[in-house]
């Protein structure tokens, strides 16, 4: 009788377990496409800060590539790089890249950078930094990132992109120096990246997307 209790009891737990991880699953799958849709009007909504909308007609998360440089980029992981065209033109190029040496840690950067190998713009995609210091590298709070507007290799020495601190052209941010130096660094290494590499990222066929299919 004991025995039968058992059984019948572990049956029971059997189907329950069952039930909760087919929920589990089903919610994960609910929720995994809403997320990855928010997470794409979230940066689409940052890369149209950087490049008006209209000022390209292409699908940028049809028109993408994975890349990886752990020096210049920061990653050893692939990394996105969207491609912005107008009329089949090429555009501006949307890098993200990581300045692995923040004061708290990576600094997650969108670097756009046109057809001239000029800066369109940067923003921050996240950061673990100070509160009311190098936290100012995000775009509501300042616009501190707006000092790279412009810059390329061409118009600014490579020895020159440094805070001024350091010798170079950049304002630092108050109070905090490791942040903003990161920040600089990595955007001169974005920039030295499209150089190296300019003609290829335009032409390498996309896969962003097989990618998230997978």
């Amino acid at each position: 009788m004991i025995s039968h209790s058992i059984y019948k009891n572990s049956i029971i737990l059997a189907i329950f377990a069952m039930i909760s991880t087919a929920l589990v699953a089903f919610t994960d799958l609910l929720t995994r496409d809403r997320i990855e849709s928010e997470k794409e009007r979230a940066l689409e909504k940052i890369l149209h800060q950087i490049i008006p909308a209209d000022s390209y007609d292409n699908d940028l998360y049809r028109d993408c590539i994975l890349q990886k440089d752990n020096e210049l980029l920061g990653s050893k992981e692939l990394t996105p790089i969207f491609r912005a065209r107008k009329n089949n033109q090429p555009i501006a190029l949307f890098i993200q890249t990581v300045a692995a040496d923040g004061y708290n840690g990576a600094i997650d950067l969108v670097v756009g950078v046109n057809e001239k190998n000029e800066i369109a713009g940067v923003r921050v995609l996240q950061h673990n930094e100070t509160p009311g210091l190098g936290d100012q590298i995000e775009y509501r709070k300042s616009h501190w990132l707006d000092i790279f507007l412009g810059r390329s290799l061409d118009n600014l020495n490579e020895k020159h992109w440094k805070v001024k601190k350091d010798g170079g052209e950049f304002d630092a941010l108050t109070g905090a120096t490791i942040t903003p130096r990161a920040v600089v660094k990595a955007v001169l290494k974005t920039l030295q990246y499209v150089h190296l590499n300019h003609d290829r990222l335009y032409t390498l066929k996309s896969n962003c997307q097989e990618k998230s299919d997978e």
